[in-house]
C-alpha cells in the first residue's frame, strides 16, 4: 500500500514538473478560441491565438508617501502602465514562431530583432485599466499578432527554412466546375498539436504540402500563415476559409513544438492534384482545429 502510495506521488510530482517545462497551460476563453495562459507569469500573460493578439496585465501602486495625495493615481498607474509593458515584452518572448523555435531564440541572435520587438511592444494599445480600492492600478496592454509582430518575425522564420522544390502533381483530369478548394482546415485534435505563427503541414512521407514553400510573405505578415480554432463547424464556417474548404485530419505532428501536422498521404495528393489550389495556399487561407 506504502509504495503505490509513493508512486502516485511520484507521478505527480512528475506531471507537475512537466506543466512547468512546458511553459503554459490551456484556458478555454469561448467556445471556439484557443488562449495560451504564459504560466511563469500567472495571468499577468496570454496569448490568444484564435483572435490573433497578446495580451499582458501590468499592476502599479503609488509611492508610499503619496497615499491619499493627489499625485498617488497617476503615479499609480505609470507605474502599472510600465509593468504592463514590460510583462508584455516577456510574453512575446514565449511566442511559439515554428515546431523548433520561439520568438526568444530570434531575439538572442539578432539585436536587430530584439529592438523591433521592444519598440513595437512600447506602442502596444491599453485596452483597460481598473482603479483598486486599496490604491494599485491595473492596467491591460494588447498586440496584435499579424502586423508589425509578424512583419519582424515571419521573414526570418521563413528565411531560416530550407527552400524546398514543391512536389509534381500527378497527373489528373480536369477538376469538375465546383470542386476547386478555396481554403484548408486541419483537424489536430486528439495528436496534441499546438500553435505557432509559421506552422507546416507535411504528408506522411515528409514532403511538405504547406508552408514556406508555397506561402506569400504578404498575407503571412498581415493575417498570419494560419488561423486557430476549438471547434470543427466554426473553423470551417470561418471567412478565412470561405465557402468550400477541404477539409483533412492530422494524424501526427512533428518536432518538440508540436506545431508541424502531417495529414495522410491521399489527402495531400488530392490537394495537390489541382493546381489552382495552390492559390488559396499561396493567400495562407488555412485553419488549424485544436483541442
Amino acid at each position: 500500500m506504502k509504495s503505490k502510495i509513493i508512486v502516485a506521488v511520484c507521478m505527480m510530482v512528475s506531471v507537475v514538473f512537466l506543466c512547468t517545462g512546458l511553459g503554459f497551460c490551456q484556458e478555454k476563453v469561448s467556445g471556439s478560441e484557443w488562449t495560451q495562459i504564459i504560466e511563469q507569469m500567472g495571468d499577468k500573460g496570454k496569448i490568444n491565438w484564435t483572435a490573433g493578439y497578446i495580451e499582458a496585465l501590468g499592476i502599479g501602486a503609488p509611492p508610499e508617501r503619496y497615499i491619499g495625495k493627489p499625485q498617488a493615481r497617476p503615479m499609480a498607474l505609470r507605474a502599472a502602465r510600465v509593468d504592463a509593458y514590460r510583462n508584455l515584452l516577456e510574453v512575446t518572448k514565449g511566442v511559439r514562431v515554428d515546431s523548433t523555435t520561439v520568438v526568444k531564440d530570434f531575439t538572442v541572435e539578432s539585436d536587430v530583432i530584439r529592438a523591433s520587438v521592444e519598440g513595437l511592444v512600447k506602442g502596444a494599445k491599453v485596452v483597460n485599466q481598473e482603479y483598486m480600492s486599496d490604491g494599485t492600478v491595473e492596467v491591460t496592454v494588447r498586440m496584435p499578432i499579424a502586423g508589425g509582430f509578424s512583419q519582424i518575425i515571419i521573414p526570418k522564420a521563413l528565411e531560416k527554412k530550407p527552400e524546398v522544390a514543391p512536389p509534381a502533381a500527378p497527373p489528373a483530369a480536369p477538376a469538375p466546375a465546383g470542386v476547386i478548394f478555396t481554403g484548408m482546415v486541419i483537424d489536430a485534435r486528439g495528436i496534441q498539436a499546438r500553435p505557432a505563427m509559421s506552422p507546416r503541414i507535411l504528408d506522411e512521407n515528409g514532403k511538405e504540402v504547406y508552408g514556406s514553400m508555397n506561402v506569400d510573405r504578404e498575407y503571412a505578415v498581415q493575417q498570419g500563415m494560419s488561423g486557430y480554432a476549438r471547434d470543427l463547424t466554426a473553423a470551417q464556417s470561418n471567412p478565412r476559409v470561405t465557402n468550400n474548404p477541404v477539409s483533412v485530419k492530422g494524424v501526427k505532428t512533428e518536432g518538440p513544438g508540436r506545431s508541424d501536422i502531417v495529414i495522410s498521404t491521399a489527402d495531400a495528393e488530392k490537394i495537390r492534384s489541382v493546381s489552382d489550389n495552390l492559390s488559396f495556399l499561396k493567400k495562407c487561407r488555412v485553419m488549424i482545429v485544436l483541442d
